[in-house]
């Protein structure tokens, strides 16, 4: 009886802690968010130390087992795993200034992050199954029945991890909470293992992850720096008074992004010269039709072009795709915005678009972009033919991009892919910049052309050119960029300037 209690506690924390690794590793993506964003960059770094982690683990279970070790150092590693896991928000605080501070290109840094908080626990978890599988081989002689046993709770137990992180525990306990708890359980795992073999080695881990959490504590580390968390965002409301010539004013931050800039008594005040840019596009493009259009918004967010929208042409048709309720809903709690005055789809913005196959619409606004990502299925020549399709034959398509100056190889690409559905694309920016940087374009896509300027007639004092000649017949060819399609949107190749340089901060 005592061997198959052993045998089940073995095979229950090889389980947990395999989840308990996966929890860590999808709460890592979310912890670093409002630091560094998210995009393929720095989920490459998160996957790949995670997994050198383990692996190392792994080897140096697997020596120590040989060795014979035995339960005390199971006990042991897994409540070290507890108090690193629980150091994680500390380094951070820790860290985290000297990164931002230091320059660095993005996936220098998301790199730095990874490594320095979460390379050590996922060491000490990955000693854990090839230990115990180990110690379990001593009390059960079916080497191919526990170690396959042993390999199948280990994945199960990643995949309930996977699970429970991405559905529920992120968006309704928050990240640093997660951490915590999971720190938690870790520290729990090795009383079972500690307290028959050393109760010292028992005391000492308790009497540390109490230091830890006091001065995690008095670091600010469990506060959360996000208003809210969903399942696709760290939302954050902060005071943008100082953006704007005068009264109240707040800005939306989705990750890393300052996302909008809502005025609460000018609804149509547009600080950002690229929104801004977009709706002075629809004025000229429409002219006294702007009143009374039928607009389709791929992406809401701060909803501050639908809101300026809808205090300039209170009879138009609005409706608005915006995949995350909780952005609307802290949209509507603090950015001064009024729901009730839209359409608005929970969903994505291209299949939101299949719904109205029998519909037109005057004029297609994209506005996607998550800090240096945006969603590839919303670039393609697909999905564009599809927009052209629920256009007007008068209607008009603006996106705003962000890449990098000068080359900006995304704006070409989407550019080219533009021009395989629409007469007229242009690109648009108020001035070229005077050296290396990150910046946003619009872009404008008709069967009508525009002007080589358009000046504001609305709000701030502003004038757009089309550049687009200047930026497609300089540095790398069209011809050799990729039309953008459903089976080959190499997004992040296109923009990997702005993560392996440091332009993109």
């Amino acid at each position: 009886m005592l061997q198959l209690n052993r045998f089940s506690l073995y095979a229950f924390t090889v389980f947990l802690s395999s989840a308990l690794l996966m929890v860590l590793e999808l709460s890592a993506g979310r912890l670093l968010a409002p630091y560094i964003g998210v995009s393929i960059y720095t989920w490459t770094s998160i996957i790949g130390v995670i997994l050198a982690g383990l692996s190392l683990g792994n080897w140096l279970g697997g020596v120590w087992a040989d060795k014979g070790a035995g339960e005390y150092i199971s006990g042991l590693v897994l409540g070290l795993a507890g108090i690193t896991s629980l150091s994680i928000l500390l380094i951070l605080t820790m860290i985290a200034p000297l990164l931002q501070s230091a320059n660095l290109s993005l996936l220098s840094a998301s790199f730095f992050y990874v490594l320095l908080m979460f390379f050590i626990p996922a060491i000490l978890i990955g000693v854990v199954t090839p230990l115990l599988t180990t110690l379990s081989l001593r009390l059960n002689k079916r080497t191919g029945h526990v170690i396959g046993m042993m390999h199948a709770l280990s994945a199960l137990g990643s995949i309930l991890g996977t699970f429970i992180t991405g559905y529920w525990l992120i968006q309704y306990i928050g990240t640093q909470m997660v951490i915590a708890l999971t720190a938690l359980l870790l520290l729990l795992m090795s009383v079972p293992f500690l307290y028959l073999s050393s109760r010292k080695s028992l005391t000492a881990m308790l009497v540390i992850a109490i230091g830890v959490t006091a001065f995690t504590f008095s670091e600010k580390g469990f506060l959360n720096p996000c208003d809210k968390e969903s399942q696709y965002f760290c939302i954050r409301i902060v005071n943008a008074n100082q953006d704007v010539p005068y009264g109240k004013a707040n800005a939306m931050v989705l990750d890393a992004l300052l996302h909008g800039i809502n005025h609460a008594n000018e609804p149509d005040m547009l600080v950002s010269p690229y929104v801004h840019a977009m709706d002075e596009l629809l004025h000229f493009h429409m002219q006294e039709h702007y009143t009374q259009g039928n607009y389709f918004f791929a992406g809401g967010g701060s909803y501050t072009h639908p809101r300026a929208l809808r205090s300039q042409a209170p009879d138009a048709n609005i409706i608005i795709a915006e995949i995350d309720p909780m952005v609307t809903r802290s949209a509507k709690e603090r950015m001064f915005f009024s729901p009730d005055e839209f359409t608005i789809l929970h969903s994505d913005a291209r299949i939101a678009l299949q719904q109205f196959e029998h519909q037109r619409f005057d004029a297609v606004i994209g506005d996607v972009f998550h800090d240096i990502a945006l969603p590839y299925h919303l670039t393609t020549r697909e999905y564009t033919a599809m927009i052209k399709q629920r256009l007007t034959a008068d209607g008009i398509y603006v996106l705003n991009v962000v890449d990098a100056y000068p080359d900006p190889l995304l704006v070409k690409s989407i550019y080219k892919t533009l021009r395989s559905e629409f007469r007229h694309v242009h690109i648009w920016l108020n001035e070229l910049p005077s050296q290396a940087t990150r910046m946003t374009y619009v872009l404008s896509a008709t069967h009508r052309d525009f002007p080589d300027n358009i000046t504001a007639q609305h709000g701030f004092e502003r004038r757009w050119h089309k550049m687009t000649n200047k930026l497609i017949l300089s540095d790398t060819p069209l011809a050799e960029l990729p039309l953008l399609t459903d089976d080959y949107v190499p997004v992040d190749r296109l923009v990997s300037r702005l993560i392996t340089t440091k332009l993109g901060r």
